[in-house]
């Protein structure tokens, strides 16, 4: 049979898995006394080994059975976990992933044997962890004859009852018409780990995957959780015709039969359950539909302009409608938001990896993983963040002896959120470094002719920082493997203005540098106000709206060549869109509209013609064609056909 059609889950999971792994592997090497870490970790081999044999993908699955025999040993006490063996796990990790990315990319494991690896991983410990101990079972008085378990795996019987948890012996039938019984058996332990661990199994697992056995096959698991719940977990697992569960309050209590004529064994059986189910689907599935739901809000915009009836009957009816799609938007954007961890996760790995090339110490500390983004989004947030982060490693971090000559702690920290606010969601980055060495942007950006110095006399820092995100900009003496090139930041800025967000600096000489990126919630419709300039119709994103104000049009006063709006103590820069935007308006107006827009933390003053009003609106590509014109991030189609372009204040308010 073939396993082409799974290749798509065996990526997923595989994916999944690898993060985990990472994850787990950072935590073990901080806290190696933690023995739920290392189980996580076995589990974690054990089932990308068995995902890997089922699929055909043997160099994966040697890899990982080596990885296991390694762990293993290490759970026996019979290895230290030293960090020779860490770094042996992490180049495992590494090959693993290497295996991965080439399955993704050709279909297959590619050429890399790893040999060196697997040589240093078999040979860490010579002392076989499988010497019978003949002794030790005549003193526990264990009957060999049934289920043969070597000392290791009485000491950790004994260890479990000690600890107060269970130790169960299972026998699992599988129906007679199962095909593929390696791969139900995989499911079957897969689930079995999720709630206990698994110490032996009857037959080997290596012959379990190979189907080297009949329709059944027993374990024996150590858990916290009572009988009855892994009964029934077992009974959700389809092809599984019954299950038998012994106690086993001692280790000399193992029943005292063979296996094949269990039929005598207490059996506990609960009847089948099976539990809703869930699925994977393709993101342009969803797509497709976040776009047929975007059409019905723009015909129900349009019936609400275009029908003249306005009977009860129709006023309900549409009220109706609007709740129907509304809820209907609301479910389908649910689907797509996605966790931020699913990128924050590679970032643990890479800093301790830097940390260790560079001679610096360096935390890195996570906070708010569990924030949602659209899915299209988080997607393309991992470069940016990337090069954040090793900004803050490389330029931000200083070395350990020049933290203790600074009087500051040995280790740097580099703190990594996110939170939602509003409609955004804001990502930060900030280190407790040697900040930015503002001199040395203007000595750098007057040495490139990006400014001036009389231009750099009357800057403000926050625009002198603004400098740094400008192409070729680097205050790097030298160019490292990291960075120093001066194209990090103009990615970065380029990047999160893509996505309809925006990115800032702010930095303390001596005492570090925080990058804030704030991004929108999702990228395919927002609340927007409609204006008009001139004759034109144009969308402004409701969230970056502050306030409307109207005023004479001589209230707007010229300072330094531009011109200013003063509300109060705060000086508000104003654009005139119909000159941005080379439309003919209405000249000698006895009043203005203002639209007071943030950006980040300052404010501008859009002047537009008049109002239309506040509007859900879907955005649209706006093609090829209008692909280069800066002033516009996209359009909309409005209730009566037409469309309305959305401007991009981004670009408006530099």
């Amino acid at each position: 049979m073939s396993t082409n059609q799974y290749l798509d889950i065996f990526i997923e999971e595989a994916t999944e898995n690898l993060q985990n792994l990472n994850q787990a592997l950072l935590q073990l090497e901080s806290n190696p006394e933690d023995s739920s870490l290392l189980n996580s970790i076995f589990r974690i081999a054990h089932t990308l080994k068995g995902m890997a044999g089922t699929m055909g993908f043997n160099k994966m699955s040697g890899l990982t059975h080596i990885m296991e025999d390694v762990l293993q040993k290490v759970k026996n006490g019979v290895l230290v976990l030293s960090e020779e063996l860490i770094n042996l796990l992490f180049r495992s990790f590494d090959a693993l992933e290497d295996y991965v990315k080439s399955i993704i990319n050709s279909g297959n494991e590619g050429v890399n044997e790893y040999h060196n690896l697997i040589h240093k991983l078999r040979n860490i410990d010579r002392q076989s962890v499988h010497e019978e101990d003949t002794q030790e079972n005549d003193r526990l008085n264990i009957p060999n004859n049934i289920m043969h378990l070597d000392k290791y795996v009485k000491n950790i019987i004994e260890k479990a009852h000690e600890m107060g948890m269970n130790v169960y012996r299972i026998t699992i039938y599988l129906d007679k018409g199962c095909v593929l019984k390696s791969a139900r058996a995989f499911v079957i332990f897969r689930v079995l780990e999720m709630y206990s661990d698994i110490i032996k199994s009857e037959p080997e697992v290596m012959d379990i995957e190979d189907e080297k056995f009949d329709f059944m096959f027993s374990v024996i698991i150590i858990s916290r959780e009572d009988k009855d719940i892994i009964i029934k977990e077992l009974y959700k697992i389809a092809e599984v015709e019954k299950v038998e569960l012994d106690v086993l309050k001692k280790v000399n209590e193992i029943p005292q039969k063979d296996i094949a004529a269990s039929k005598d064994v207490t059996t506990t059986i609960i009847k089948d359950s099976r539990p809703t189910k869930t699925i994977r689907v393709d993101i342009q599935r969803l797509d497709v539909l976040l776009n047929l739901v975007g059409e019905l809000i723009i015909q129900k915009t349009r019936l609400e302009e275009v029908y003249d009836d306005k009977s009860q009957i129709y006023e309900e009816s549409l009220k109706h409608l609007e709740r129907i799609i509304s809820s209907l938007h609301d479910a389908v954007m649910k689907v797509r938001m996605v966790p931020v961890e699913i990128v924050f996760n590679r970032f643990p790995r890479m800093i301790r990896d830097l940390s260790k090339k560079l001679g610096k110490e360096i935390v890195l500390v996570m906070s708010g993983e569990d924030t949602e983004l659209d899915r299209t989004v988080v997607d393309e947030i991992g470069e940016p963040l990337v090069h954040l982060l090793r900004n803050s490693v490389d330029h931000g971090i200083e070395t350990p002896g020049k933290r203790l000559a600074l009087g500051k702690p040995e280790q740097g920290h580099i703190n990594l959120r996110a939170y939602q606010d509003g409609d955004n969601v804001v990502i930060e980055v900030e280190d407790d470094g040697q900040g930015i060495n503002i001199e040395k942007v203007k000595e750098k950006a007057i040495e490139k002719g990006i400014t001036t110095l009389e231009e750099i006399k009357t800057a403000t820092e926050k625009q002198i920082l603004e400098l740094l995100f400008l192409p070729s900009m680097s205050t790097a003496d030298t160019i490292s493997s990291l960075s120093g090139r001066g194209v990090g930041l103009d990615v970065v800025k380029t990047k999160i203005e893509s996505l309809g967000g925006i990115v800032e600096i702010e930095t303390r000489k001596g005492k570090g540098t925080k990058f804030i990126i704030r991004l929108p919630l999702t990228l395919a419709m927002i609340q927007a106000l409609l204006v008009y300039i001139g004759e034109e119709r144009y969308a402004i994103p409701l969230s970056s709206v502050k306030q409307i104000v109207k005023i004479k049009p001589q209230e707007i006063k010229e300072v330094q060549k531009r011109e200013i709006l003063l509300m109060g103590e705060t000086i508000i820069p104003i654009v005139k869109l119909n000159q941005v935007l080379d439309i003919q308006t209405e000249k000698d107006k006895q009043s203005m509209t203002i639209v007071i827009v943030s950006k980040g933390e300052k404010l501008y003053g859009l002047a537009v013609d008049n109002l239309i009003g506040q509007q859900e609106i879907v955005i649209k590509n706006v093609g090829k064609y209008l692909s280069g014109i800066k002033t516009i991030s996209g359009a909309t189609i409005l209730g009566d056909g037409k469309v309305a372009l959305i401007l991009d204040l981004n670009y408006i308010a530099q």
